[in-house]
């Protein structure tokens, strides 16, 4: 009986490592690269960068189909009144310049150039080179620079006293690459005077009013998230 046992404990056995080969050689052996398996449950919108490991969403699905992007229309013929005649060529540089910055209002524009020639101008009588270097293209600020620093070599001071700005005419405007300039023709009404070490007026008048034209030119890179407009040219109009 012992010896029966024994014959049949090594067939199951024999049988028992038959049956555990042939399974691992069907299955293969876990190396511990495999992959998790599939979870149809699973969140489908995201998308795991496998470099940083981050999350990243996609854009939701939708069934609706991708609206043709419409035709620019051309601007309206009064969109510069007051400002440039219709179809000249200061009204294209204005359309150049408003297509290529949204929200450009000339208006608003000739208001901030105002504003900026009586800041300039009454910072260059007092000397403020702070002042001027934040609103003066670096060419326009070194002329600027140079005749404070000549203006102080004499020990002279200078006064300016604005009375009013009279008219304010853009004469030209254009985009060159990413730069918009804009040249405004200023006529004004100014009390100035210079005065030498003593007090003594040696130049203009400290009760004369005196009529002054000048011609600015302004550029700003639209590019930039810088919104100020610097001053690049400046010459005295008739």
């Amino acid at each position: 009986m012992p010896d029966v046992f024994d014959i049949y404990t090594i067939i199951f056995l024999a049988l028992a490592v038959f049956i555990f080969l042939r399974l691992r050689s069907v299955l293969g052996q876990r190396t511990g690269r495999e992959r998790p398996p599939y979870d149809p449950y699973s969140a489908r919108d995201v998308v795991r960068s496998p470099a940083s490991d981050k999350v990243v969403a996609l854009p939701p699905r939708s069934t609706e189909t991708t609206p043709r992007p419409t035709e620019a229309t051309p601007p309206p013929a009064e969109r510069w009144k007051d400002v440039a005649e219709t179809g000249s060529a200061i009204a294209a540089g204005l359309d150049a310049i408003a297509t290529a910055e949204q929200g450009f209002d000339a208006k608003h524009f000739i208001a901030g150039a105002r504003a900026a020639y009586e800041m300039i101008v009454t910072a260059f009588a007092g000397g403020d080179r702070r002042q001027l270097r934040t609103l003066l293209s670096r060419e326009v600020f070194d002329g600027f620079d140079a005749a404070i620093s000549e203006r102080e070599r004499r020990s002279e001071t200078a006064e300016t006293r604005f009375v009013s700005i009279d008219a304010s005419t853009i004469t030209a405007a254009e985009l060159r690459n990413r730069t918009a300039q804009i040249t405004v023709r200023f006529v004004s009404k100014l009390v100035s005077a210079t005065r030498d070490r003593g007090g003594t007026v040696i130049d203009g008048s400290a009760d004369k009013v005196t009529d002054v034209t000048d011609v600015w030119t302004f550029a700003r890179d639209i590019s930039s998230r810088d919104p100020n407009w610097k001053v690049v040219a400046t010459e005295a109009g008739q």
